[in-house]
């Protein structure tokens, strides 16, 4: 039997190392140069499910090895999420395939933009911004919108973290859990690290597939307008349409977007608040959390993982969270309806104008692999599934009112059209005539009071006379 490390003590407690490392005790002594199985108390092995045998038992911990190392490499942080592993996760899932963007790809973004901004000012009131479009590799892009993605994820990250740490904490097995002393720590930058594992795989998805900033109908860059130069090629290709008319026409809905958020100061603050109260409202099904811990294979590390990939988090929605959702998808709609329908009026000049407004249409309705695997991940669909409605009622609203008009119901909050207005376009303007006139009438009466009014006698009203012998009392 090989003798202890030094400072080590036989029960695998420490007491020169740092208490509130929890990896110090068990990993540190397991994983330590030279590691043995035989080493092992017999109770231990069995209870790691090594069941005496030395060689399952050398590859179950290189495994765990790798995999705790990494782990407590990547934690630069206390939080719910560890960054650092989700953005290299993502990383690799685009790194092979992301060149830099050339000089002349970057001239040709840089001149379909002005001509995008000359045909976005016959279509729409809102004034182009002062920052030109960015041309975006993918790291860029993930770079420039991580901070909402912080924003977004971080809430339910935090569920997700303390129902594995609580689950797991659970079924440690009695001979071990005096070898991990306080193991909140340790389980908490586990459930971090698979979050961000499984979160970095979809943002890096998504970084292979978005167009620009805009592309899933939020502001995840801030007021910075940009276009992904490899994606928007490879969204051309097979189309059948000159490249450079694709790529005028994802600037258009760029500039689009960019102008409604940057005109519109309520909406983007607005649309992030829905987002991260719809996250902080998720409930995690802990009893699925505790059925799939029972369920690990202590020799397949990597089972950790695919739980995530399973769904296994997916949250269980309360009917609060169905109408917020609801809300949340009629403010995506009506953003995508109005891009639709500005976007389809300044493309007049090109040629497959249509092709590729139907093409966008039915890529934002479906959504793709990437947006599947965050929706399974945070519970939250980004799909305005009402895209085709909302753009017959901006279209409606431009023939009635023309374009300052159109533009004008994005003045306040509450003018914004409902779902009713999706429904039946052609009644938006009765209906919020005769709401104004409801209010009108109602601050009349409310003067009224205010000012004493009604209790005063109007002495050629019969009914306001006092005198018993008036013949109508």
């Amino acid at each position: 039997m090989a003798q202890n490390p030094p400072n080590n003590r036989p029960d695998g407690n420490d007491d020169e190392n740092n208490p509130q490392d929890p990896f110090s005790a068990m990993f540190g002594q397991l994983f330590g140069g030279g590691f043995n199985p035989d080493d092992l108390p017999p109770q231990l092995r069995e209870a790691l499910g090594a069941q005496g045998d030395p060689a399952a038992m050398q590859k179950m911990m290189q495994q765990a090895q790798a995999m705790m190392s990494a782990m407590m490499s990547n934690s630069s942080s206390s939080g719910p999420v560890n960054w650092k592993l989700a953005s290299d996760t993502a990383l690799q899932a685009y790194a092979s395939e992301d060149p830099e963007v050339s000089i002349a790809r970057q001239s040709a973004i840089t001149d379909a933009s002005y001509l995008a901004d000359l045909w976005l000012n016959n279509s729409t009131s809102f004034e182009a911004g002062s920052t030109p479009i960015e041309a975006w590799t993918r790291k860029r892009w993930y770079d420039k919108t991580l901070g909402t993605w912080k924003k977004i994820t971080e809430p339910v990250a935090e569920s997700v973290a303390q129902a594995i740490s609580s689950a797991m904490k659970d079924q440690i097995p009695e001979q071990m859990k005096g070898m991990l002393g306080n193991s909140d720590a340790m389980f908490r930058n586990l459930g971090a690290s698979m979050f961000g594992m499984q979160l970095g795989s979809a943002l890096g998805g998504l970084a292979k597939d978005v167009l620009g900033g805009t592309d899933i109908g939020l502001p995840l860059a801030g007021s910075t307008p940009g276009i992904v130069a490899t994606n928007v090629a490879a969204f051309g290709d097979g189309l059948e349409i000159p490249e450079q008319e694709v790529l005028l026409y994802a600037i258009l809905r760029e500039s689009a977007h960019t102008r409604l958020f940057a005109r519109v100061p309520w909406l983007s603050s607005q649309l992030i608040s829905a987002v991260e109260a719809y996250a902080r409202g998720i409930h995690i099904d802990m009893s699925r959390i505790e059925e799939a811990v029972r369920d690990i294979d202590p020799s397949n590390p990597e089972g950790l993982q695919s739980m995530l990939g399973e769904g296994l988090f997916n949250p269980q929605r309360t009917p609060a969270q169905d109408r917020a959702l609801e809300s949340l998808e009629l403010t995506l709609a009506l953003i995508e309806g109005w891009v639709d329908h500005v976007v389809s009026l300044a493309a007049q000049n090109l040629p497959y104008a249509e092709h590729l407004r139907e093409t966008m249409r039915r890529r934002r309705a479906s959504g793709g692999p990437a947006e599947s695997t965050f929706a399974s991940l945070v519970g939250l669909e980004l799909r305005p599934r009402k895209l085709r409605e909302a753009a017959a009622l901006w279209e409606h609203l431009h023939e009635e009112r023309g374009i300052e008009g159109r533009d004008a119901v994005w003045g306040h909050p509450d003018l914004m059209p409902t779902e009713e207005d999706l429904s039946d376009p052609t009644g938006f303007t009765k209906r919020r005539e005769l709401a104004a006139q409801e209010f009108d009438d109602f601050d009349v009466a409310l003067g009224k009071l205010l000012a004493g009014e009604f209790d005063q006698k109007n002495p050629e009203d019969p009914s306001d006379s006092n005198d018993p012998e008036d013949p109508a009392k």
